[in-house]
């Protein structure tokens, strides 16, 4: 009974589940036919749409290929229409510059260049479309005209504007010392800087545009003419300070030199200050012309076309550096007819040059870089030159020495130091300041292999070998002078005064240095030979010392009276004394020992040995009767006759 009423109630759950599901599927069934109506309705109403579209773009397409032909069409009447007032603007351009052109570019070189321009387009427009136009001939004419302004215009502002440079200002550009931290760099402003900008302007259009070479021509013209007038003032300045104060430096530099080219070259025997201003001048100037080439070449690079430069360089600097070699010649020239004079003295003005040529012939070649190989061998030939005269006149001096007469008229009356030798010393001590210019000039002279590996102590060997031929011909040459002495002692004198002098000389200069390099003892023979000379004088005094000696004499006794022949052997012996210390002291008064030292040291020694003997032989005869009047023969007293010996070489005494 109660499985029955599960059951039932089971079924009646299915069916009313059942019922639920058929509901629900006839909804579906309902929406799904609704749906398929409006895919329809949509269906339809996009067919509808597209066929409008292609109605609407069949009737738009033409009218937009029509605008676009239209548009192209205004754009060709445009083009047209420019291009006709380009041509027709080349037809006005002659009329347009006329005004222009003819007044020029001064102070208006922009808008000059501008209208040069706009001719020179007109030129080419018409050699290319109409070149039988009588036009192209017009505007050839005038854009010819506009070059030929702009060539003036450069020219004239280059002549303007470029002026020498004052003396002052190169001075100061030469005579810097590198060594002091505060020295101020000194610049060259040769132009404007505005007017500089408008040559540079015009250079290279006429580079460019201008086909044109000539203005190169110009510009070396003027700035040669300018670098010509710079060094020529310069010397006119020492020429002049040199006639008025003889202060030729810039009061910038004044104090600021050490050994620059301002140091003077020492005095040469017999020359004034003319020839040593003439030196310095000449130095200064070599080295402006460095400084100035410098700066000119700085310059030129702004305004000349690169592949140009150094060509209009070299001829920009030709008429300077040929002025310059020209009086350096006329320097060596003048040198050689010096020597042909046997003034031998005259070529030290070549020392100072060459030593200073040699010194900055690094700054010269290295502006000549680039420049002819004449142009770079100009300085070198000169310094050849130089070389060579020197040296000759060097080795001709030498000769001179050896080979100077022994005249007597020239020969010292009071035996002192002969002109000879102070002239050789003196020309000796001035190569001091050039050893190595004077070892140069003697080693270019050299072929040996030693001489091809030049250093400077191979220089100094040289020089020190030179040195010592020349003091080796001077006493040669003494030697023989002093025959002509008839005195011996005097001769001794001579030649006891200049071997004194050359020693000392030697030890007051570095030539004593110089010498030593090939000659060790040269101090100790010149000692040797002064000593030499001293005692050889010392024997003019032995006739007179003789007198008092006991040689022939036979012993007194005191008391013993004398034989009349022993009285007279005694009288004889203080006559010839005093009789021969008179004469001697007479004739050697008037000569002379410059040299207080040695002076002093002679006498010293001299009144020693004769008063020493005189005093002796005083002594012997003290208490000996040999003459009623013994104040007729004992005249004078020892200090008497060391007085008369100390007044010995004195001319003032």
């Amino acid at each position: 009974m109660i499985l029955n009423q599960d059951a039932a109630a089971r079924k009646s759950e299915i069916e009313e589940k059942l019922k639920q599901e058929q509901e629900t599927l006839s909804f579906i069934r309902e929406n799904l036919e609704k749906s398929d109506q409006l895919t329809k309705g949509m269906v339809s109403i996009l067919s509808s749409f597209e066929s409008r579209l292609m109605q609407l773009e069949n009737s738009i397409i033409p009218v937009h290929k029509q605008t676009e032909n239209l548009q192209r069409l205004q754009d060709n009447v445009e083009k047209t229409l420019y291009s006709l007032d380009h041509v027709i603007s080349y037809y006005h351009v002659a009329k347009e510059t006329d005004k222009i052109i003819r007044e020029g570019p001064t102070g208006r070189l922009e808008e000059y260049l501008f209208c040069i321009a706009r001719i020179q387009k007109a030129v080419d427009f018409f050699q290319d479309n109409n070149p039988d136009s009588p036009d192209l001939n017009t505007v050839k004419a005038r854009f010819e005209k506009g070059k030929e302004l702009l060539e003036a215009e450069f020219r004239s502002l280059l002549a303007r504007y470029s002026k020498p440079v004052p003396p002052i200002l190169i001075l100061d550009l030469i005579g810097g010392d590198d060594d002091l931290e505060t020295q101020e760099e000194v610049t060259l402003e040769h132009l404007p800087e505005a007017v500089l900008q408008d040559i540079i302007c015009i250079s290279g259009w006429l580079v460019e545009y201008g086909r044109n070479q000539d203005f190169m021509n110009v510009y070396f013209q003027i700035r040669s003419n300018q670098l010509d007038r710079s060094i020529k003032g310069l010397k006119e300045h020492f020429r002049k300070s040199s006639s008025s104060s003889g202060a030729v430096y810039s009061p910038a530099v004044q104090n600021k030199r050490k050994e620059t080219p301002t140091k003077k070259p020492p005095k040469r025997p017999g020359k004034d200050d003319v020839l040593d201003i003439e030196i310095d001048s000449y130095i200064h100037c070599i080295s402006a012309f460095v400084k100035l080439a410098q700066s000119e070449y700085q310059l030129l690079t702004e305004i000349i076309p690169e592949h140009h430069q150094k060509k209009t360089f070299d001829s920009l600097i030709q008429e300077a550096l040929d002025s310059l070699m020209l009086e350096g010649e006329n320097i060596v020239s003048a040198a050689r007819r010096a020597i042909a004079r046997h003034d031998y003295s005259a070529v030290l003005a070549i020392f100072p040059i060459l030593k200073h040529l040699k010194q900055t012939k690094p700054e010269f070649d290295q502006v000549l870089q680039g420049t002819a190989a004449s142009t770079k061998n100009k300085l070198p030939t000169l310094i050849t030159s130089m070389e060579t005269t020197g040296a000759k006149a060097l080795e001709e001096f030498a000769d001179s020495i050896k080979n100077d007469p022994d005249k007597e008229y020239n020969m010292p009356k009071d035996g002192t130091v002969h002109e000879l030798t102070s002239n050789a010393i003196l020309f000796l001590q001035q190569l001091l300041d050039f050893q190595e210019t004077a070892g140069a000039m003697l080693a270019s002279q050299e072929t040996s292999s030693s001489a091809n590996s030049y250093s400077s102590e191979f220089s100094r060997k040289l020089l020190s070998t030179y040195i010592c031929k020349v003091l080796g011909n001077l006493q040669l040459n003494l030697l023989s002078k002093s025959k002509v002495y008839e005195d011996t002692a005097l001769s001794a004198i001579f030649l006891h005064n200049n071997y004194n002098y050359i020693l000392k000389s030697l030890q007051k200069s570095e030539l004593i240095q110089l010498v030593s390099v090939t000659q060790k003892k040269a101090e100790s023979s010149y000692r040797e030979l002064i000593e030499q000379q001293i005692q050889t004088y010392q024997r003019s005094w032995f006739k007179v010392i003789e007198y008092l000696t006991d040689r022939n004499m036979p012993v007194f006794q005191p008391g013993v009276k004398l034989k009349d022949k022993e009285r007279q052997m005694i009288k004889d012996k203080f006559k010839g004394f005093n009789d021969g210390l008179e004469e001697l002291c007479k004739i050697q008064k008037v000569w002379a020992i410059p040299d207080k030292e040695q002076r002093d040291a002679i006498r010293q020694a001299q009144k020693k040995i004769v008063t020493e003997a005189y005093r002796a032989f005083l002594q012997r005869f003290a208490n000996i009767s040999f003459t009623k009047n013994p104040e007729k023969y004992h005249k004078y007293k020892p200090e008497q006759v060391e007085d008369m010996i100390e007044k010995l070489f004195d001319t003032s005494a």
